[in-house]
Parts: structure tokens; sequence; C-alpha cells
């Protein structure tokens, strides 16, 4: 029943993702807490250290801003799908799930840089979207490689994610070399650009590449798992695995637009999965990252399976979870 009400697209939809979205982030704004110790809270990337400055460090700002952002992201997955129309069905699943996803820890529900990166890793895609059947040389990819390195310029390991706008010239065109050396420069311009400015005001370049350095390569603070999160985390993995399977049985049914853009999402996630565990600084923070793919491939699972009653039961944990690690971090 719940399911089958958000699978639809009339305003009341809309309406009970609001509410939805507001009881994820209820403990973060019931329940103030400290900033996780992470390298990028105590040396900021430039421009989150300047967004930092402007809201002075206010807890009530950052999550008010947070909160924000989190709708603006809301708002572009069901864009996404809306223009690409890669899904084949009108919804809003893919916002609803992005929104409880974020909702399994409750402690980065504040203002922290990889939810402002996420953003520019979305519109980014847009843009490697766009290329397609593009004629002559697409500068849809320098834009996108503009976006995901400003987009590091808040959290760093966004930059990993510049692997995207090769992959997409790879799924979307046939090799051009000229997109693939304006992509790479595109990734490098906003660094060029913010070692220039620091150098006309007079501060320490070298400060800035040891920044770069500690926010990629310094290992990260371990986080400790509840075991409510860890439950709820291989419940998501296993309905992931099967959503994925279920992508890839019906990958070749689908128009080849479709297919190319399921191919990036794929790649996507598989990016996400291997900073995770490759990149030491990288830590759960990857979930407003790897929640984008997540949530159209799940999406793409309750949609088109078959049974009614399984994913129906499904859905009801899914949401129960997050309602129960929301519950236990107000203690």
């Amino acid at each position: 029943m719940l399911l089958r009400i958000f699978k639809g697209t009339g305003p009341g939809v809309i309406f009970m993702i609001i509410i939805t979205l507001f009881a994820v982030w209820i403990s973060a704004i019931l329940n103030q807490r400290l900033h996780p110790r992470f390298i990028y809270e105590t040396d900021p990337m430039p421009l989150y250290g300047l967004l930092k400055l402007v809201i002075r460090n206010s807890h009530n700002l950052g999550v008010i801003l947070s909160f924000l952002m989190v709708s603006l992201m809301a708002f572009l997955m069901v864009n996404f799908n809306t223009t690409n129309f890669f899904i084949n069905e009108r919804t809003f699943l893919p916002a609803l799930i992005y929104i409880l996803f974020g909702g399994f820890f409750p402690d980065h529900q504040l203002l922290n840089p990889v939810i402002p990166a996420s953003i520019f890793l979305m519109l980014a895609m847009y843009r490697i979207m766009d290329g397609y059947h593009k004629t002559g040389t697409a500068y849809n990819y320098f834009d996108a490689g503009i976006l995901i390195s400003t987009g590091s310029l808040f959290y760093a390991n966004l930059i990993w994610f510049g692997l995207l706008v090769i992959i997409g010239i790879a799924i979307m065109r046939t090799g051009n070399l000229k997109e693939i050396l304006i992509s790479i420069l595109a990734l490098l311009t906003p660094y060029f650009i913010t070692f220039g400015i620091y150098y006309v005001i007079g501060k320490d370049v070298g400060a800035l590449m040891r920044l770069l350095r500690d926010n990629l390569f310094d290992r990260s603070i371990y986080y400790p798992f509840p075991k409510i999160t860890i439950v709820a985390l291989i419940f998501s993995s296993a309905l992931l695995i099967v959503s994925i399977i279920q992508l890839m049985q019906r990958m070749n049914t689908k128009k080849i637009k479709s297919r190319k853009t399921f191919s990036l999402l794929l790649w996507t996630f598989i990016i996400a999965v291997i900073v995770y565990f490759a990149v030491p600084s990288a830590s759960v923070e990857l979930i407003w990252l790897m929640g984008i793919p997540v949530s159209y491939i799940m999406t793409h699972y309750y949609v088109f399976v078959k049974k009614k009653l399984v994913p129906e039961i499904l859905f009801y944990v899914f949401v129960l979870f997050i309602l129960l690690i929301q519950i236990w971090y107000l203690k």
C-alpha cells in the first residue's frame, strides 16, 4: 500500500515526500551534535571553508542549509529521470529513496562538504548525458569536468569522479581524443584558478598543496557503526544486489539512451565503492554520493518488479530501518 502510494505522481505524493524529509531530518533538527572530526572538518577545502566562514560555523544555519540542499537534490533526482526518461516511467521514487538513504547516518545530517559536492556531481551527470547524439565536438564534457572539479573544492574526494567524465565519453561517443583532452583540462581549471587566487592574495600556495594532499590521503577517523545501522546496511545491500540483477536482466530490452544512462549510473556506483575502500580519507560521508545511483537502481526495481507483495514488504522494512536509526540517535 505505502509503495503503491509513493509510486504515484500526484500532488499528494509530493506532500508525503516533504513529510518524509522532515521525519528523516528530525533527529538533526532536535538533537544538536558536534561535527565528526573528519579531515574535511579539521582542514576544510577552500570552498567548504568559505561556506563555514559565511555561516560562522552556526549549527542551526548549517542544518537548515543542508536540509535545503538535500531538498534541491531531491528535485534534481526527479528531473534527471524526467529529462532523460531512462526509467520509462514518471516517478518521485528516486527523490524519496535518496532522502531515506541520507538517514542512515544522522550524524552526517548537518553541514558537511559532501552534500554540496553531490549537487555538483548530479549537475555533471546532466551535462554528460546532454552529450548524447551531439554532432562534432561536445563541450558538455568540459562543463561536466568543471562541475566535478569545482565540487571537489568542497569535498576533495569528488575529484576521483572525474573518471566518470572519461567513462561518459566512452559510453556516449566514439572515442573523440579532443573531448578527452578538454575534459582533463576542465578538471584542472578550477585548481589553476584557486592556486592563482592564493598567489595573488599572498596566501601560502604550499599550504594549499598540503591541504589537498591531506584531504585525499590522510587516514579517516574510525566510524563506529551502531548495530541497528549495520543490520540496515546489510538489508539494503541485499536489496541493492537484487535490484542490480533485475536491471541487468532487463538492460537489453531498453532503448539505447536508457542503457547508456544506467551504464553511467552503475559506473558512478562502482567508483563510489572503490573510493570508499581504497582512499584512506573516504568514509561513510560517501552515502550522499553513492545514494545517487543506488536510488535510481532501486527505483527501477520497485517500478518493474512483477510481484506486488514482496517489494511492498521490502519497502516497509527499508523505511522502518531508517526510522529506527533516527529514533536511536534521538536518545
